[in-house]
């Protein structure tokens, strides 16, 4: 995914905004792999643009150029607020745990069959 750089970005862009919406925080700090500093900073405008229009909230996005994510994750950002005490991971890796723990039942039920017991299906 990395690798197409126009994907990439659009991608990136959506995480930010999407992150920014779960937080609904004045102030937010976004940190990346130190390989996509350049591409956050190329989408951030975009994502602010996407996230004001959404919400009609402002807000003050910094870019920690200190402090990275681990560069052997395959991508994507997190966001923190209040001083990292409100965080959102969405880098690939937490968007893929999450999509795992969804599907987990289903992949259950294909190869155990359902279960005669069970009464709740949400």
């Amino acid at each position: 995914m990395t690798s197409d750089i126009g994907k990439y970005q659009s991608m990136l862009q959506g995480l930010i905004t999407q992150g920014l919406c779960q937080l609904l925080e004045p102030n937010v700090l976004v940190r990346c792999r130190q390989k996509d500093l350049q591409l956050i900073k190329e989408v951030l405008d975009k994502a602010l643009k996407h996230y004001t229009e959404l919400t009609k909230l402002e807000v003050v996005v910094k870019v920690d150029e200190k402090i990275f994510l681990a560069s052997d994750i395959a991508g994507g950002v997190q966001l923190s607020a209040r001083d990292g005490k409100l965080l959102v991971a969405n880098t690939l890796e937490a968007r893929l745990d999450q999509i795992v723990k969804q599907k987990v039942p289903e992949v259950r039920t294909m190869l155990y069959g359902g279960n005669p017991n069970r009464r709740f299906f949400d």
